[in-house]
């Protein structure tokens, strides 16, 4: 079993043959592999898993994870 947190994509660039992404988990920021979602853009959500990109996903389920982590203790509530 694997665990993917959803993060929103700040921002995009082109390192060598990969595109990376800075994405923003909280309060959290940190460099994600976009190649698997090249249909990423700055404000989508998407499922991270080690540092990849699994998959796009809609604003509601992400929010819905966010505060799903927040009751079990897991991350510090999202700024309103």
């Amino acid at each position: 079993m694997c665990l993917a947190i959803p993060g929103q994509v700040v921002s995009i660039e082109d390192i060598g043959y990969n595109r990376v992404g800075q994405v923003k988990f909280g309060g959290v920021e940190r460099a994600v592999f976009l190649d698997f979602v090249p249909e990423a853009t700055p404000g989508d959500f998407v499922l991270v898993h080690v540092g990849f990109a699994l998959s796009k996903i809609d604003e509601a389920e992400a929010k819905s994870t966010f505060e799903l982590i927040e009751r079990l203790g897991m991350m510090e509530p999202l700024d309103p």
